[in-house]
């Protein structure tokens, strides 16, 4: 064997022992951030007392007419001006999308949140994506921010997110999406007799359920003057669940709490980002011309007679967060909505619209009547 050809051979088992030492570190950054994040793995209780903050001298609702606002605030990250890395399939890499977005439009996001929470008065606030420590809203304390905006209000807070590092994307190590901590913020203008998470059943398959969040209801009670109760229930179903099995387990567990709720005579409002249309609403109906799958309605058969969904079918409230918004071209529909009891008479419904502003959502007002 000549001299060049054995330069030549050893320059190949150098390079395929350092392609090897590359694929094993690789690898071995991939085993450690599994194990962590599953040893660390947040598994909560099916039921957990919740703590209420503040407090009110309204300990009964005497009002026969009581006013209620959800919105998916999405984390103050998901403004007109952001669009998500996963949304576009961004696993292993971002594609050039956001990660997250800048901390200055964050903060943007976050005081247009409070400001327009602030100009639309209600009895109830029911919020969604709410992050408490997260290092894609810049560990800023949101629920902090809305407690600040809402003083004379209680407040509740089911976790559903607590991950100390999600690896993602997973060829981008050195700015992956880090730690994240959010959950659901319930508001009332009313003391609450009780405030309880309950877990949702249904989860993702191993690894992704350890960074994917535990679905479950905010559920609130409330004395009337009646003697009954009113109890409210702040949701928020599985997204990225592309047959919608996790959706029917969840729903199912909703189903069942409710008419044995309302079989008791209470005052039922179920509200929040849903992840899917309502019953014979068409998904595609504000843009016909573009199809987007993995999405389907609730069943039209899913409760009984006389519980109603309450929406506004002029605005919408989601859109697609692949690209940056741009009006008339973007997708939207309407995944944000309310359930109530047969006992309740909606008089009025309102879809924010505010162009996605702050959030990928759009907020939505009802104003019910006790029967």
């Amino acid at each position: 064997m000549g001299q060049n050809e054995c330069t030549m051979s050893n320059v190949i088992k150098y390079f395929f022992r350092l392609l090897g030492l590359i694929i094993f570190i690789f690898l071995l950054y991939v085993l450690i951030g599994l194990i962590h994040a599953t040893l660390g793995d947040y598994q909560p209780e099916e039921i957990i007392d919740l703590k209420a903050e503040g407090s009110t001298d309204l300990k009964v609702i005497s009002d026969s007419t009581l006013s209620v606002m959800i919105w998916n605030i999405g984390y103050g990250g998901l403004g007109d001006d952001s669009n998500f890395f996963y949304d576009h399939g961004g696993f292993f890499l971002s594609n050039g999308k956001m990660i997250r977005a800048p901390q200055q439009l964050v903060e943007k996001n976050v005081k247009g949140i409070t400001q327009l929470v602030d100009a639309n008065k209600a009895d109830f606030y029911l919020f969604q994506e709410v992050d408490l420590d997260s290092k894609r809203s810049y560990h800023t304390n949101q629920l902090d921010v809305l407690q600040k905006t809402l003083p004379e209000y209680v407040s509740s807070y089911a976790k559903n997110l607590d991950v100390t590092r999600i690896p993602i994307p997973l060829l981008e190590f050195w700015r992956v999406y880090g730690k994240a901590k959010s959950g659901l913020a319930s508001f009332s203008k009313y003391q609450p007799k009780a405030s309880t998470r309950y877990q949702l059943p249904g989860a993702f398959a191993w690894p992704d359920n350890v960074f994917t969040l535990d679905r479950c209801l905010g559920v609130s009670r409330f004395d009337l003057a009646n003697g009954k109760e009113l109890v409210l229930v702040n949701v928020h179903n599985s997204a990225y669940d592309k047959d919608g099995t996790l959706k029917k387990q969840q729903m199912a567990y909703l189903k069942d709490f409710l008419v044995n709720e309302y079989e008791k005579g209470n005052y039922l409002i179920a509200g929040g980002d849903w992840n899917q249309c309502p019953p014979y609403f068409k998904f595609d109906g504000f843009m016909p011309q573009e199809k987007v799958e993995g999405e389907y309605n609730i069943d039209g058969e899913f409760l009984p007679e006389g519980f109603q969904f309450i929406y506004d079918t002029t605005t919408p409230t989601i859109r697609s967060v692949e690209n940056i918004y741009e009006r008339g071209k973007t997708f939207v529909t309407l995944i944000d909505f309310f359930l109530i009891s047969p006992n309740l008479k909606a008089t009025k419904i309102k879809g924010i619209n505010q162009q996605f502003q702050f959030s990928d959502h759009q907020p939505v007002y009802m104003e019910v009547e006790l029967q």
